[in-house]
């Protein structure tokens, strides 16, 4: 039985019906690299569904050759990084959310999500970490879901908090800064 998504503790969302629907489209190792590249044509000739130039631009290359690199050492962790936010009503890539690997010997897993400047304010990115937090939930191996936020990112730190995450440390990232790090159990 899937539990049902969770529900904010704080001031509330949209609407049901506002909601987007939205699911998690997973990419392979040929889509990680045209889109490491930035070449849209190729990422959108053997990836599962069409994406928006956006997908292929600077901002998130670095994002996609990590990817690349991960599932070239490991193929079977294609079914855990970085996919699609695809909007199923308007049939629309919108944005990428996954999570940063497999769990690891602790039971962690980290998650990630990003929206397309065009789509935000929208509720994907509400949506997609729900995705991810009932995942990690059906998942038995994993214990606790961490994400990472910049300090100045408000409007990921506020979803983050309303969905029980809790600040538990700092860290330096070479690519990103300064994050701070928020964990929830898993489930």
């Amino acid at each position: 039985m899937t539990p049902e998504p969770r529900r904010p503790s704080g001031p509330p969302g949209p609407p049901e019906a506002a909601i987007p629907d939205v699911r998690i489209v997973h990419l392979d190792g040929p889509t990680f690299r045209a889109l490491a590249d930035g070449d849209l044509a190729t990422a959108n000739r053997v990836g599962p569904v069409p994406l928006p130039p956006y997908f292929a631009g600077p901002d998130w290359r670095g994002v996609w050759r990590m990817r690349t690199e991960q599932v070239e050492a490991d193929p079977a962790g294609a079914a855990w990084v970085t996919g699609v936010i695809w909007d199923q009503r308007r049939a629309v890539a919108v944005g990428r959310a996954g999570y940063h690997g497999p769990p690891d010997a602790s039971g962690m897993v980290e998650i990630g999500y990003a929206v397309e400047p065009v789509h935000r304010r929208r509720g994907y990115a509400r949506a997609a970490l729900e995705l991810l937090l009932r995942r990690a939930a059906d998942e038995p191996e994993v214990g606790t879901v961490r994400v990472t936020i910049g300090p100045d990112n408000s409007p990921s730190r506020r979803l983050a908090e309303q969905y029980g995450f809790v600040e538990v440390g700092t860290r330096w990232d070479d690519e990103d800064g300064l994050e701070i790090v928020y964990e929830v159990p898993a489930g």
